[in-house]
C-alpha cells in the first residue's frame, strides 16, 4: 500500500538535474516528495511526487526560497559550470560560496537533515589536492549554521552516464596498449551506483548518521590498473597493460583526456585522487548493505544499462543578460574580523590605495565611488538581508554600470570566519566587452588580492577600525 503524498517527507535536491540526483529521482520518487533544484526554468514533471524549481544558487534569497518546505536536503552539487559570460574565481572559492547559500537556506527553513555526497580522503598522507581539500571544506560548511549533517565520502562512483567510469571505459575502447605508472596501484574504492543510492536513502532523516563523516565504498577494494583489466575483461576487449615506474602526473591527465576526451577539469580530480591511497573505513553503515556489488558487478551493470537514462523534464529557454560578470575571491581574515567591519574598512581602504584619486562618498545606506568628481558606481546597503557575517549591496548607479537592477556586491564569513568571501554577481558592465575585460575586469581582481593582502597584513591595526566603526 502505497504511503499518500501529503504523508511523506520533503527531500530538496541541489543538484537534481546531475548523476547522482537524477537517478536518485528515477529510484526513489514513489519514496519522497522530492523538490528538484536546476538553474534553468523546467516543465512540469509528469511524476506527481517531484516538483522542479528554478533556481539562482549564487543568490541567498533565491536559495532561501527554492528550499521551502523541506523535510531534508541532499546536496550533490560540485564545481558549477560558470553561469556568467565572465567569470572570476576558482571552483574552490565558488563551491564555498554555495555551500553557504545552502546552509544558511537550511537553517533558515528548518531543513532537519543534509546528506551531502563528497569524496573519500587520502589515508596515507594529509596534504590533499585542491578538488578534495574543497569537498572537505564543502562538508564543513554545510555543517556551519547547526543542521544535522551526513557527509558521504565516495571514490568512483560506477554507473550508467557516470563520467568517472565513462574515462575508463574510453580508455579501453580506444587503446590496445595503456601504460600504467606506479601511482595506478595504489588501493582504491568505487562503489556501485545503486549501492550508493541506497545508502543515501538509508541515512536520511536516520538521526544514528547525523554529523558524521561516512565512507562508502563497494565489497572490495581494487586499484586503477587493475579497474582497467577487469573493464576489458568484462568488454570482452584484449588489451595489453604495461606497468610503468614513473609518469609524471601533468602529463597523465593530459594523456588521458585527449584519449578519453574528457575535460581536463573533469580528468584531474581522478587523476590527483589515485596518488594516493583511497579507501572506506568499515563502519554500521557499511555493514547495513552487506550485498554491495565488487568493482567488476558494477562495471557489467553500467554498461549493461549505458543505453539507459533517468527521466528529466525538458528545460525551457529563456532570455537572459548576455553580458553579465561575476567574480567571487576568497580574503583571509587572520583576526577573524566580521564582514560587518570588512565591508566598511574596503570603502576607508580604497580610497587611501588609490591615493585620493578615488574617493567614497555615503549617504544614508548607499556609497558612491568617484574618481575625479565622476560617480563610477553606486552600492546601496541592503539592511534587512545582512547581518554580521554577510553584508549586501545592490549594483544602483554609475558610468561603470550598464544595468542598475541586476547586479550586487556581497562580503561574508566563511569557514568559523578564517576567510572572508568577496563577491560580485550578475553585474553588466556599461564598456564594450572586450575593453571591460582588459580593463576593469582585472583591475578589480588586482584590488581584491591587494586588498587581501591588506586585511592579512594589518587588519590589526587601530585607526583603520575606528574609520571603519564610525
Amino acid at each position: 500500500m502505497s504511503t499518500p503524498q501529503d504523508q511523506l517527507p520533503t527531500l530538496v535536491i541541489a543538484g537534481a538535474t546531475g548523476f547522482v540526483g537524477s537517478w536518485f529521482i528515477e529510484n526513489f520518487h514513489e519514496k519522497y516528495r522530492i523538490i528538484g533544484l536546476s538553474r534553468a526554468v523546467m516543465e512540469e514533471d509528469p511524476r506527481p511526487n517531484v516538483e522542479w524549481r528554478q533556481v539562482e544558487m549564487y543568490s541567498l534569497s533565491s536559495m532561501t526560497d527554492a528550499t521551502i518546505g523541506a523535510d531534508y536536503a541532499l546536496y550533490l552539487v560540485h564545481s558549477m559550470g560558470p553561469s556568467t559570460r565572465l567569470h572570476q574565481g576558482n571552483f574552490e572559492d565558488t563551491d564555498l560560496l554555495l555551500a553557504d547559500n545552502f546552509a544558511r537556506a537550511a537553517e533558515v527553513n528548518g531543513i532537519q537533515h543534509i546528506v551531502y555526497m563528497g569524496g573519500l580522503l587520502p589515508t596515507d598522507t594529509d596534504e590533499y589536492s585542491r578538488h578534495l581539500r574543497s569537498r572537505l571544506e564543502v562538508e564543513q560548511t554545510l555543517g556551519s549554521t547547526g543542521v544535522a549533517t551526513t557527509a558521504l565520502r565516495a571514490g568512483i562512483i560506477v554507473g550508467p552516464g557516470g563520467s568517472s567510469f565513462k574515462m575508463v571505459r574510453n580508455l579501453i575502447a580506444r587503446l590496445p596498449v595503456l601504460v600504467c605508472p606506479s601511482w595506478t596501484r595504489t588501493s582504491t574504492d568505487p562503489i556501485a551506483l545503486p549501492d550508493a543510492l541506497r545508502i543515501i536513502d538509508y541515512c536520511l532523516g536516520n538521526e544514528s548518521t547525523y554529523n558524521r563523516a561516512i565512507g562508502i565504498a563497494g565489497s572490495r577494494q581494487t586499484n586503477y590498473q587493475e579497474m582497467l583489466a577487469i573493464t576489458a575483461r568484462v568488454m570482452d576487449k584484449k588489451r595489453l597493460i604495461i606497468p610503468m615506474p614513473y609518469l609524471p602526473v601533468g602529463l597523465s591527465k593530459l594523456w588521458v583526456s585527449l584519449i578519453t576526451g574528457s575535460s581536463l577539469e573533469l580528468v584531474g580530480p581522478l587523476v590527483e585522487s589515485l596518488e594516493h591511497e583511497m579507501v572506506a573505513k568499515d563502519n554500521d553503515v557499511l555493514d547495513r548493505f552487506p550485498d554491495r556489488m565488487d568493482y567488476e558487478a558494477a562495471a557489467r551493470y553500467a554498461l549493461e544499462h549505458e543505453d539507459q537514462k533517468p527521466f528529466l523534464p525538458e528545460r525551457i529557454k529563456s532570455t537572459k543578460e548576455k553580458n553579465t560578470v561575476r567574480s567571487v575571491q576568497r580574503l583571509p581574515n587572520p583576526y577573524h574580523r566580521k564582514a560587518t567591519w570588512v565591508a566598511r574598512m574596503y570603502q576607508h581602504w580604497l580610497p587611501r590605495f588609490f591615493r585620493a584619486l578615488l574617493t567614497v562618498e555615503n549617504e544614508g545606506d548607499s556609497a558612491t565611488f568617484k574618481m575625479f568628481g565622476v560617480p563610477l558606481l553606486k552600492l546601496q546597503f541592503i539592511n534587512d538581508r545582512s547581518d554580521d557575517r554577510r553584508q549586501l549591496f545592490y549594483v544602483v548607479d554609475g558610468r561603470l554600470v550598464k544595468r542598475r537592477d541586476y547586479g550586487w556586491l556581497e562580503f561574508r564569513n566563511v569557514l568559523d570566519d578564517e576567510y572572508v568571501i568577496s563577491a560580485i554577481h550578475e553585474f553588466v558592465p556599461n564598456l564594450p566587452w572586450f575593453i571591460y575585460v582588459v580593463t576593469q575586469a582585472r583591475i578589480h581582481e588586482w584590488v581584491m588580492q591587494r586588498f587581501g593582502k591588506f586585511l592579512a597584513k594589518r587588519g590589526d591595526i587601530n585607526e583603520p577600525i575606528e574609520a571603519a566603526q564610525g
